[in-house]
């Protein structure tokens, strides 16, 4: 067994698209790190399907929308979700969503603030795995390395050593200046650092199975069965539930059977007539509602499902994890080249765990819901008598309020605002939490919300990876203390003059500073009293009074 050595600033473990959406947001920011993860390479398997508005504007930022929209579902395939009891047999309940394409143009057509700047995307993790790590690998700055199993760590003031085995069985330390778990819910790294998750663990056992039915997607509808779709929720005892993935040539199918060969049979009753069609993978997994005590410590820190696991209801897995990972991304960055100050990399954990509390609460929203329209499942649900109607209208009539929470899941995407951080200037009170609802506002720890300055160009397509003063609807304030605080920090750092009146009247202030992230520091009608007060707390370097 030999002993290598390689340095790195930032050792990220876990190449699940939390991992590289971090690594490749710290790439472009030409900070260098190193990604490793155990497996060989990325696997074809059933996992996340969609990543949400919030992570579609997220990766714009980025610059990588439009490959991920490429090679996700196609723009105008429906998004209805429907409640049948087989498919080949009429829908009892179909809930219409737009497409991309239609989404997109009621976005065009849309200036108060309450849309998001990109929609959702269809795309099958394993699709969107292997489109970040060709993304990552084209970073000089990133190296990423498969085959690369962490086994341990240690830290002290000023630097952690992780203890790796490559490819070849020799060990490797690797001395870096952080650390970031993106290892999921068996994450090694939070075992190390001894943090647990708390919460409501193995709700329900599933088996979950990934087909290739080439035919299926072109023969719907089957026999008056529910027209195209992405989610088709069997009525049943089973929980079943088939998921279209992006390619509409592969399918997933959960289900509550006593064994994983029954997958089969399952699917067979579920599409009601012969279709061809190979089981490609077939697993159990388990529904979680937990919550790490910490998102790290030291100088290593926990990102994505290593630190909260939450039920798929709702779609808010995968897409918190992003939002951890820009959330810290700008945060190491800032704290690396010298400008952040010691509350910067503190806040993370803040604001983040925060977010995944709110999160996991609205996966349970969700799931309780869900729950509520299978309990109205009788066995006698297919039966031509008045009993079996009226109990299909009743199961419809229930999930037609219940499923709802699943798939409307606006507010938490959008709508999510830090309180209490210690880099965000805070007002005292602020808006209501709301899973489904979003109501555009730049209370502090707010998103900034998208409003078209132009066809085709918004605001937040007008903001670069640096903070941003907003002066809006003509204000003539003289804003150079901000500005000469700011830089005195050696802060990146813009002045954005917007001066049509749609952008004012949506923000409602004629002055905002934003960060990188596009979340809001601080508002207001004229400039701050002590403008290097705000600066001091945007960065990090002094606490809101």
């Amino acid at each position: 067994m030999s002993l290598l050595s390689m340095d790195t600033d930032v050792l990220i473990v876990g190449a699940g698209p939390v991992g590289l959406t971090l690594a490749f947001d710290l790439g472009r920011r030409q900070v260098h790190s190193t990604l490793i993860e155990k497996k060989a390479a990325p696997e074809f398997l059933p996992k996340m399907e969609r990543c949400n508005a919030r992570t579609m504007e997220i990766f714009r930022r980025m610059g990588l929308a439009g490959e991920i929209r490429a090679a996700g579902l196609d723009r105008n395939v429906p998004m209805d979700v429907y409640i049948a009891l087989a498919m080949n047999e009429p829908p009892l309940l179909r809930l219409p969503y737009p497409c991309v394409a239609e989404a997109q143009a009621q976005i065009a057509a849309c200036n108060d603030g309450s849309m998001p700047r990109e929609p959702y995307q269809l795309i099958s993790q394993y699709t969107l795995e292997p489109l970040l790590k060709s993304a990552v690998e084209r970073l000089p700055s990133v190296t990423v390395r498969y085959g690369h199993e962490f086994l341990r760590l240690s830290q002290d003031i000023d630097t952690v050593m992780a203890t790796v085995r490559d490819p070849d069985g020799r060990i490797v330390e690797m001395r870096a200046q952080y650390v970031v778990g993106c290892d999921g819910g068996a994450s090694a790294v939070r075992k190390q650092l001894g943090i647990q998750l708390r919460g409501e663990g193995n709700l329900l056992r599933l088996q979950q199975a990934l087909y290739h039915a080439p035919d299926l997607y072109d023969r719907i509808p089957i026999g008056g069965g529910p027209g195209r779709g992405r989610h088709y929720h069997i009525a049943d005892a089973q929980s079943t539930f088939l998921i279209m993935q992006d390619s509409t040539k592969h399918w997933t199918l959960h289900a509550v059977v006593d064994e994983a060969g029954d997958m089969t049979a399952q699917f067979e009753r579920t599409i009601g007539i012969p279709v061809p069609f190979t089981m490609l993978h077939v697993g159990e997994w388990k529904q979680n509602l937990l919550l790490a005590d910490h998102y790290g410590a030291g100088r290593v820190f926990l990102a994505g499902d290593a630190v909260h696991l939450v039920v798929p209801t709702g779609g808010l897995g995968m897409n918190t994890g992003v939002g951890d990972a820009i959330d810290l991304s700008w945060k190491l960055d800032a704290t690396l080249r010298g400008w952040g100050g010691p509350n910067l990399l503190p806040s993370y954990e803040i604001e983040r765990r925060q977010v995944g509390d709110r999160n996991v609460g609205a996966s349970r929203y969700a799931s309780l819901g869900r729950r509520k329209w299978r309990s109205q499942y009788r066995p006698g649900i297919r039966d031509a008598t008045p009993e079996g109607q009226a109990t299909r209208n009743n199961l419809a009539c229930v999930a037609n309020v219940e499923q709802r929470k699943t798939n409307e899941m606006i507010g938490a995407e959008l709508g999510y605002r830090y309180v209490g951080s210690p880099v965000i200037c805070e007002e005292p009170g602020g808006p209501e939490h709301l899973f489904r609802e979003y109501v555009p506002t730049t209370w502090p720890g707010a998103r900034l919300p998208h409003v078209w300055l132009q066809e085709g160009r918004s605001v937040h397509d007008a903001i670069g990876d640096g903070y941003t003063l907003l002066r809006l609807g003509g204000s003539n304030a003289d804003t150079s203390g901000v500005e000469r605080a700011m830089r005195s920090l050696h802060a990146p750092f813009d002045v954005l003059t917007i001066d049509g009146e749609a952008s004012r009247d949506v923000y409602g202030y004629d002055l905002i500073l934003v960060r990188p992230d596009l979340h809001v520091v601080w508002r207001g009608n004229t400039p701050p009293g002590d403008p290097a007060q705000v600066a001091a707390v945007a960065t990090g370097h002094a606490l809101a009074r």
